[in-house]
């Protein structure tokens, strides 16, 4: 029983990260196919940006690596970690912001529209206003 604790245990700190962006990953995206609210499909697909981030940033971690800041002596590249990861999702955290503030102008503007952020009720009314 010490044995598969102890293999899980090995198996969720070595891939739990990865485990974690499945997880946020497959919420979003039953979240943007089961939802018909308008809002709650805008926080879905955050959700999934927030996975993949996750996901990306792994790529630039390395066990037993270092920052990449020259201190006193050059070491070889394997012992610094890969900065342009970290650097992509700066900026896709950036764009996230502004996906979602123009997603939520546009949820304000569809709801003085048409009343309502439900999809049925919008795509019923046949988009036209009557």
């Amino acid at each position: 029983m010490t044995e598969i604790l102890k293999s899980v245990e090995y198996f969720l700190a070595d891939r739990g990260i990865y485990m974690l962006t499945l997880v946020l990953l497959a919420i979003g995206i039953y979240g943007m196919i089961a939802c018909s609210n308008y809002m709650k499909k805008l926080m879905c697909m955050n959700i999934m940006q927030v996975s993949i981030i996750f996901f990306f940033l792994t790529f630039g971690q390395k066990e037993g690596a270092t920052i990449p800041v020259l201190l006193n002596d050059f070491l070889s590249a394997d012992a610094y970690i890969n900065p342009v990861p970290h650097a992509l999702m700066l900026t896709a955290i950036v764009v996230s912001l502004g996906i979602t503030g123009v997603g939520l102008a546009l949820l304000m503007r569809i709801k003085d529209i048409y009343g309502t952020i439900e999809e049925s009720e919008i795509t019923g009314k046949g988009g036209n206003g009557k």
